[in-house]
């Protein structure tokens, strides 16, 4: 937000630097990022001083060229050569010396040089008004009045108004200072607590009075639950044109730009009181206002010429043939003021702040009307803004004011009442303050204090500190108005011991973060929220199971994301698209899912890696990351934690093209694997990517668990290799079902240790590598043993697969 210190010191009578101004109101909760400096003319002016020309006389080579001889009021006069036809002896004229800077239309600067034109030298340039910013002319250079003395500052002749800005940072509960007004009732809190005794003055509408009663428009509030207070007035017999410079000013220091004297009225009372406001063209209304909701999918055409189509709940001001505006969110285009308007409806109200932020959000619309009614206004200041505008477009329009103010406030908003309790306040602050200071701190906000006792104060919160309705909230205000930094430190140290379980969950994520980034991984943290459409890449995801936002920011951050994968690979898209393709990437995130039975939360800790293992180097060749080295990592996590009990499975999930799944427990520890081609195609990556994801719920049950001892087998294991050649479309789960079916007894666990797809094998067939662990915990094995398990599972893997030994 950005507020002018030249309008501020209408509220207040205030000398101070602008510092000490945005430090007091940084203390107060108004952070002031950053100061900025305004001209009304972009450069001041500076360097630009009047000049008498003495002659003028034709250019020897150039037939459009004259040259000049100028006084600048040094008594040295210069010459410069001029293109201008209207130059002549005997003017005054703007010139900008040598080393001034001048800016183009586009804002970029130049600096005046001395210089040589068709061989004549040139000392400065006389100026067309556009080169000095002050009009879009161009014919000629501008004539001054003859009064005017050479060398006299150009900068003093055209009033340039120099301004400081604040650019405040507000947090979006402070409602009520998002004006000028509000601003300033909250620095003359700050300014009385210091010690300086200001006042704060606020607009007269004491002139204002009904000129005739010839314009009647009457107003039905149909939806007075959406529209509590509703104002109206006609004004008539204006003439729509370009601002005045004050207003112009005004409305441009804080980044508006002026349209015309109609609208820029109704933006400044906005900025300046915090009223949005907006006026209807009286020739285009039919009949009386009506404020009401219109039936959905009812078409609305608004002031950026898009077509809207309407929800049933969307408020709107309309007349008695349809829709003129969305109400305190955006204007129509057939209702709005154009350059043949000459009289107005000017309404002021207060709607429902939940009604405006959900229309807002349907039609993806963030103006700022609706950014303030949405997080509340100060519903008695309705009339009071209309006066005060009605009066500003009389006097930079013309017009007279020609119906009673229409004010349809059928019930009144309440303050809020709350007791304040003395003992919570030192409480709370850690310091007791005194009771005067505290009800001088709540009379310099305007809280009403009803009652004392010893016990505390009865008090009245304004409607328009909607941030304000519990006693904490009254605490923190009174905080911020004394000042934290005049909170006094003990000196006494107290400290607790706490008893910390060993195997919380953030020291596990700490250790294992330690793991990976010595491994040369990097943390990232991905949004939540995502697009709805994700789910249809895996069959595993359902689309019933989506938690849906009920006012999305947009399409995109719609849906609570089931998998942290397709958030992840939006980010190793984003880098691979920065030349960023080496990538080792882990997160800590919790997936969102919606049963019948209810919401659940999963965490989840997944592993990203893709591109080469190693940067280019002279001594090593590059070489691209594996299936084995990403193996290798999720292991490496496991013996971390010291979980070994574990056997490996056959994946589930559909998003990888080969992967193996760890179980313990009867539940999957963790997935991993190479991501399927068709999902990175979506995200637009070519390159191989790696995807683990584990289970962080088991993984703290399991290193929670009580450890658990059984005697070591005595009898040695036996491992025997298999390389089979299998179709395509044959998974490693097939193999370990039927391997399992097999030998249940003897064979305690399979690996896939290799998978070949490529040259010198038969079209659409692959080879698997598979290990096989072979133990009997009463007896040594003999080879005949052994080699009849074997020959068993071969059998089996020909006869069920169709494989192939290699």
């Amino acid at each position: 937000m950005k507020i002018s210190y030249n309008w501020l010191k209408q509220f207040i009578k205030i000398d101070w630097k602008s510092e000490e101004t945005a430090a007091l109101l940084t203390d107060l909760g108004l952070e002031v990022e950053i100061v900025d400096k305004y001209q009304s003319v972009k450069g001041g002016l500076e360097g630009i001083v009047v000049g008498h020309v003495l002659t003028c006389i034709q250019h020897p080579d150039a037939d459009r060229l004259k040259i000049t001889t100028v006084d600048l009021g040094n008594g040295v006069p210069v010459q410069i050569v001029c293109g201008a036809t209207n130059v002549a002896a005997g003017q005054k004229v703007p010139v900008a010396t040598i080393g001034t800077t001048l800016y183009d239309a586009s804002g970029i600067a130049f600096i005046i040089k001395k210089g040589k034109i068709r061989g004549q030298e040139s000392h400065g340039m006389i100026c067309a008004e556009d080169e000095l910013g002050l009009g879009d002319s161009h014919d000629g250079i501008m004539i001054l009045d003859d009064a005017l003395a050479a060398g006299t500052p150009a900068s003093t002749v055209f009033k340039i108004e120099n301004d400081e800005v604040f650019e405040i940072g507000l947090t979006p509960n402070r409602a009520d200072a998002m004006s000028h007004l509000g601003t300033a009732r909250d620095l003359r809190a700050g300014m009385l607590q210091s010690g300086v005794n200001v006042e704060l003055i606020t607009p007269s509408v004491s002139n204002f009075r009904v000129d005739k009663r010839t314009l009647k428009i009457d107003i039905d509030v149909k939806e007075s639950k959406l529209a509590p207070r509703y104002c109206g007035v006609t004004i008539s017999g204006i003439e729509v044109k370009p601002s005045p410079a004050w207003l112009q000013n005004r409305l441009k220091a804080i980044g508006i730009n002026p349209k015309n004297n109609i609208v820029d009225v109704t933006n400044y009372v906005l900025h300046e009181l915090g009223q949005p406001l907006h006026a209807f063209d009286t020739a285009k209304i039919n009949g009386k206002i009506l404020v009401q909701t219109l039936p959905a999918g009812t078409k609305f055409i608004t002031l950026d010429d898009v077509e809207r189509t309407l929800h049933e709940e969307d408020l709107m001001i309309c007349d008695e043939k349809g829709p003129l505006c969305i109400a305190g969110v955006f204007g129509g285009k057939k209702s709005g003021v154009g350059e043949h308007t000459n009289s107005i409806f000017l309404e002021s109200a207060y709607f429902n702040p939940v009604s405006i932020r959900k229309t807002a959000k349907r039609h993806q619309l963030n103006t700022d009307a609706s950014f303030r009614f949405e997080r509340g206004i100060d519903p008695t200041i309705t009339a009071y803004a209309l006066k005060r505008a009605a009066l500003l477009i009389q006097e930079v329009a013309g017009g007279e004011i020609t119906s009673d103010v229409v004010d349809m406030y059928p019930k009144k908003l309440e303050d809020f009442s709350v007791f304040l309790n003395f003992s919570k306040v030192a409480k709370i602050i850690g310091q007791e303050l005194p009771k005067d200071t505290i009800k001088q701190i709540l009379a310099s906000l305007e809280i009403k204090i009803n009652s004392v006792s010893d016990a505390g104060l009865g008090l009245t919160i304004p409607a328009y500190r909607v941030d304000v309705q519990r006693e904490i909230d009254v605490i923190e205000e009174i905080l911020r108005v004394y000042g934290y930094n005049n909170i006094k430190f003990s000196k006494k140290l107290n400290a607790t011991v706490s008893n910390s379980p060993r195997n919380e969950d953030y020291k596990i994520q700490n250790l294992i973060a330690t793991q990976l980034n010595s491994q040369g991984f990097n943390e990232m943290m991905a949004n939540s929220l995502t697009t709805a459409s994700y789910v249809a890449l895996s069959e595993i995801l359902k689309e019933e199971h989506n938690v849906t936002m009920l006012n999305p920011l947009s399409a995109d951050l719609s849906t609570m994301r089931q998998s942290l994968l397709f958030s992840g690979l939006e980010a190793v898209s984003y880098n691979i698209n920065r030349k960023n393709s080496d990538l080792k990437l882990f997160e800590f995130g919790k997936s969102y899912h919606n049963y019948l039975a209810g919401y659940e939360e999963k965490k989840h800790l997944t592993l990203f890696l893709s591109g080469n293992r190693n940067q280019e180097n002279w001594t090593n060749a590059q070489k691209p990351s594996d299936f084995f080295l990403f193996k290798g990592y999720v292991h490496g996590i496991l013996s971390r934690l010291g979980i070994q009990k574990t056997q490996n499975l056959p994946v589930t999930s559909d998003i990888f093209s080969e992967g193996i799944a760890i179980g313990c427990l009867k539940d999957t520890l963790v997935e991993f694997g190479v991501v399927k081609k068709s999902i990175l195609k979506h995200f637009g990556i070519k390159q191989e990517v790696f995807f683990a994801d584990f289970n962080w719920a088991l993984i703290l049950k399991l290193i929670s668990a009580k450890i658990k001892y059984t005697e070591i087998p005595k009898y040695p294991e036996v491992r025997r290799d298999l390389a089979l050649l299998i179709d395509q479309n044959i998974t490693y789960e097939s193999i370990y079902n039927i391997a399992r079916q097999t030998e249940k007894t003897l064979l305690k666990d399979i690996n896939l240790f290799d998978v070949y797809q490529g040259q010198n094998l038969p079209e659409g067939k692959k080879s698997y590598a598979l290990s096989f662990i072979i133990q009997d915990n009463s007896k040594t094995l003999t080879d005949a043993q052994i080699d009849k398990i074997m020959n068993k599972l071969q059998h089996h893997f020909e006869t069920e697969l169709g494989a192939t030994l290699r």
